[in-house]
């Protein structure tokens, strides 16, 4: 779409001294955004707005949308802990407000990846303008938060001599060095995820994603999810598990993009149904 435009937004922190930076892409910029929908881009562990599709699924989405860096990662400012979901989904309340207050948007869709569909879900199930979205894609989500210890091993040596596990990742093409500490996966694991089977709204639609070859995320998260949000109504749950892809869709980006783009296709025109995602489409061998 030619008159596309991107915007680098900063936003300051309502609860805490930084800023969080985002993007925000609107379809048609000279229009009012008073009362316009938007979708939500939320990033997993270590990511950014940019990372894996994120970029890629708010350049092409049919729907303004505004995807940032929660506090202590990439851009935005603060510090980030292993498990500080608390103050992920503050950080999430603090754009919504501002999103509200300065443009008037009213959120209608959220996409996250693996940590970014914890903190989304969460939200959806604690706020007042959570109740009033439509969708949920769910990438590569947790829901049994304790089976992070499944790893435990790999941290005991340097926490033994250390206190802490230290490791250096390359994000957004910087070094950063990330230290885990033994409480951090304690507050980890102890984030509740059972709160959607009681407050996430009966009618929103989700749509699940999860590579079959997950190694961080175990598959048969997605499959109680599914056993979850498929039990509502009127809201429907889709289930789609891709064949050989990782948690992050490594080089299936595009793939990732184009099934949420037809999943949202379905939704617009209320063609959706709880179950497997393109039931009855058969297969090429």
């Amino acid at each position: 779409m030619a008159n596309r435009k991107s915007t680098k937004l900063r936003i300051p922190h309502s609860q805490d001294d930084c800023e969080l930076v985002g993007v925000l892409e609107q379809l048609t910029p000279e229009e009012p955004t008073q009362g316009r929908k938007i979708a939500l881009i939320l990033h997993g562990t270590m990511g950014h707005k940019h990372y894996l599709f994120q970029k890629r699924l708010a350049q092409r989405f049919p729907m303004d949308s505004f995807r940032f860096d929660f506090r202590g990662n990439h851009e935005s400012g603060g510090q980030r802990t292993q498990g500080g979901f608390g103050k992920d989904v503050e950080d999430l309340v603090t754009v919504v407000s501002y999103l509200r207050s300065t443009y008037g948007y009213e959120i209608d869709v959220v996409v996250g990846h693996s940590r970014g569909s914890v903190v989304g879900m969460h939200w959806l199930c604690t706020s007042e303008e959570g109740q009033r979205a439509h969708a949920m894609i769910n990438v590569s989500g947790r829901y049994r938060m304790h089976r992070i210890y499944d790893n435990v091993k790999n941290y005991k040596e340097q926490w033994d001599t250390k206190g802490y596990f230290e490791r250096t990742l390359s994000v957004a093409r910087q070094t950063v060095v990330e230290r885990i500490y033994p409480h951090d996966l304690e507050e980890f694991s102890q984030w509740n995820t059972e709160i959607v089977w009681d407050k996430f709204p009966a009618h929103i639609d989700v749509l699940t994603l999860h590579g079959l070859a997950d190694k961080t995320v175990p598959v048969y998260d997605a499959v109680l999810y599914s056993r979850i949000f498929g039990a509502r109504t009127p809201g429907t749950h889709s289930l789609h598990l891709i064949e050989e892809a990782d948690h992050n869709f490594t080089n299936r980006q595009d793939e990732i993009v184009d099934c949420i783009l037809g999943w949202w296709d379905a939704h617009d025109q209320g063609r959706l149904k709880t179950g497997i995602w393109m039931t009855g489409v058969r297969v090429k061998l």
